[in-house]
């Protein structure tokens, strides 16, 4: 792997983990505003978690 490589990797990296670190901290906070609807909340974050560290490793990957 070359320079400009680890950096695009590093890149991609750093904002799949902000995006997942966001989805989490808002579901947080919709779950403290509506604890009873925790369980669909819940269940959206881990979905759109997924489909972000997918794209994530997707990226990682594509040449």
């Amino acid at each position: 792997m070359q320079i400009p490589e680890i950096v695009g990797a590093g890149l991609i990296v750093i904002g799949a983990g902000l995006g997942i670190g966001r989805i989490g901290g808002s579901a947080m906070d919709a779950i403290a505003r509506q604890p009873e609807a925790s369980g669909k909340i819940q269940t959206a974050m881990i979905i759109a978690a997924a489909l972000i560290e997918g794209i994530g490793f997707a990226a990682l990957f594509a040449k």
